[in-house]
């Protein structure tokens, strides 16, 4: 069809999507970016505008640093929720070309002298000096609310200044998760509400104890983030729909629409959960959260309870954590292990000599028999970046072969 192929039906009504389709285009796009030298010319890739998906950061030894919101947004009405599907008979919701980048949310140096993203909307990419929703169409967000992992990010940058490597790395392992600085009050509240006749209020006592007392800080020994993660994990699931129908995140319907009774029983399935699986409610998070590699799989990817894994402090971003780690149990397994979230972690510093710390997970190779297929996997879970060696001088002493194409 004229907005793309149609892909499925509701009710009676056909279905088409209109995506980007520009792979050569995209592809050439990728390349150039990556050998872009300046503000300049990294610019002059984005005005290829075929990266559809991601948020953009630059940063160049120039001293710039820059923040684009995407540059594949089409021109469209802002007459429709563009959230659900539209009615294209109507000739009002055609496409109208392409938003240009100065039509999108972008920043270059900003005042404050620092920007950020963490997939989340672009409207707190720079604190105060930050684009302002107003100056855009509605759907150049698609209404979206600001992410858990935004607000923590904000809390950490827009008070601290003379910014170093090692304090840049170590914000970015913060452990606050503050999706339940805002969710546990809610649960509190039900249960401090209830009825002492209620059965709940026995079973839960301590279980509450232990999240009142908590300062919404994940860790190996962690018990408390066991228990959040389980109950935020069911109680989403359950208000996940209605969420989604009442235009409001998970997060925000739980605290303002869910009952007291949800809310408890919620609890009480999430501890009746952790016993089952590991023994106890009172299991820490690092028993249960671990990073394993035992297969170069990336597809199909398989775990084991049995074979040796890590504990991983750090959880979804779901929660806020700036260190995200998607895990969860497989169909063979009772303990989660994450195929998501922090893949690959970078800390660079312009300036006349570059440096650079990063980590990969598990290692550089993919090949199972290499010693470097799971050699930084400790380093991974710990938050322990490595130095990254680009002058010959770095690499002396740490040279295993040399290769040169056609020897």
């Amino acid at each position: 069809t004229q907005h793309g192929p149609v892909i499925g039906r509701i009710g009676d009504k056909w279905v088409s999507i209109n995506l980007m389709q520009r792979p050569l285009r995209a592809l050439i796009q990728d390349f150039s970016r990556m050998k872009a030298k300046d503000y300049a010319a990294f610019e002059q890739t984005m005005r290829m505008h075929t990266n559809s998906s991601n948020n953009t950061i630059f940063a160049d030894s120039e001293g710039h640093i820059a923040y684009w919101h995407s540059d594949w947004i089409p021109r469209r009405s802002d007459a429709f929720d563009w959230t659900k599907p539209v009615d294209g008979s109507n000739p009002a919701t055609a496409y109208h070309g392409l938003l240009t980048l100065a039509q999108t949310p972008h920043l270059l140096d900003p005042p404050d002298g620092w920007l950020y993203n963490s997939n989340n909307w672009p409207w707190s990419a720079s604190g105060p000096d930050s684009p302002k929703r107003q100056d855009f169409p509605k759907y150049v967000d698609h209404g979206t609310e600001e992410s858990a992992r935004g607000y923590h990010a904000l809390r950490l940058f827009g008070s601290h200044r003379g910014w170093t490597a090692a304090s840049l790395t170590a914000a970015g392992f913060d452990s606050y998760l503050p999706a339940f600085a805002t969710l546990i009050p809610a649960l509190v509240k039900a249960y401090d509400a209830a009825p002492a006749s209620d059965p709940l209020k026995t079973k839960l006592a301590r279980q509450i104890a232990v999240l009142r007392g908590w300062n919404y800080r994940w860790g190996v020994n962690s018990v408390a983030t066991s228990l959040a993660v389980f109950w935020g994990t069911d109680i989403y699931h359950q208000v996940f729909a209605a969420a989604r129908a009442a235009k409001m995140s998970p997060e925000g319907y739980v605290v303002h629409r869910a009952t007291p009774a949800q809310l408890l029983d919620s609890l009480a399935a999430a501890s009746d959960k952790l016993a089952a699986d590991f023994g106890t409610w009172q299991t820490p998070w690092g028993n249960i959260n671990r990073f394993q590699r035992i297969g170069d799989s990336i597809r199909d990817p398989h775990f084991d309870d049995a074979k040796p894994s890590i504990p991983v402090p750090f959880t979804s971003s779901i929660w806020g954590s700036l260190a995200s780690y998607g895990a969860r149990p497989y169909p063979n397994t009772k303990r989660w292990y994450g195929t998501s979230g922090n893949s690959f972690v970078c800390v660079i510093e312009f300036g006349p000599r570059l440096r650079a710390w990063a980590v990969s997970t598990g290692g550089e190779s993919g090949n199972p028999a290499s010693p470097h297929f799971d050699d930084q996997a400790v380093r991974y879970a710990t938050g322990n970046l490595r130095e990254v060696y680009f002058y010959r001088s770095q690499l002396e002493g740490h040279i295993e072969r040399e290769y040169h194409p056609g020897s």
